[in-house]
């Protein structure tokens, strides 16, 4: 990864039904509910207030899932700005949980509890069964080629997986308690000469 970065302004995709039944979403493509829509919403009021008239000299990049995109237009409208007119980049696509994506822990541990005690005892290089799953370590090569790839000020618009791997990559938070952090979705995530902070959407 490059020693500096541009400023970058992230948002996690906003909430979904499975998030609030705590189902392993990763690469499944599941729409944001109506509390999710409002959260992309604000963000982009927020943003709106945060950049000015600058908003239109950043660069945007999504997630191509839908939930990502969904967000991203929804922001946009907020900020004036034409919906559609951002790009999409693959390698901000949340990690993939392979076997377990569509089931909670609760469920797992019922068959495999084995496998959940050894997610909590390393959840950063835990790879979930089945071959296309990823752990943290392998996210964080395909977020930090993205990053290597950023030259402007840009606004994203990714998930709490990507979002967690930027702590470790340009905060240095370790790496199992950036695995652990919990990620909001009605915040923004300003990332400025190695600084990451969260600013309140209605800040």
């Amino acid at each position: 990864m490059k020693p500096s970065l541009p400023l970058i302004y992230v948002v996690r995709h906003g909430l979904t039904d499975w998030n609030v039944e705590w189902r392993l979403q990763g690469s499944q493509d599941i729409l944001l509910n109506a509390d999710g829509r409002l959260q992309a919403t604000n963000n982009g009021h927020a943003l709106r207030s945060l950049l000015g008239a600058a908003a239109a000299d950043f660069d945007y990049v999504s997630s191509p899932l839908s939930r990502t995109r969904e967000t991203m237009e929804l922001m946009r409208k907020a900020m004036a700005l034409v919906p559609e007119a951002y790009g999409i980049d693959a390698r901000l696509t949340e990690l993939s949980f392979g076997d377990w994506e569509g089931r909670t822990l609760k469920e797992i541990a019922t068959t495999a509890p084995e496998k959940v005690e050894e997610r909590e005892h390393n959840k950063w290089d835990f790879q979930p069964p089945g071959k296309q799953s990823e752990s943290y370590e392998i996210l964080k090569w395909r977020v930090a080629a993205w990053l290597n790839d950023v030259t402007e000020p840009t606004v994203c618009v990714c998930h709490g997986g990507v979002i967690r791997v930027l702590f470790n990559l340009v905060g240095d938070m370790p790496q199992n308690d950036a695995a652990l952090l919990s990620v909001p979705q009605d915040r923004i995530l300003k990332v400025e000469d190695g600084a990451l902070d969260w600013l309140a959407a209605d800040a």
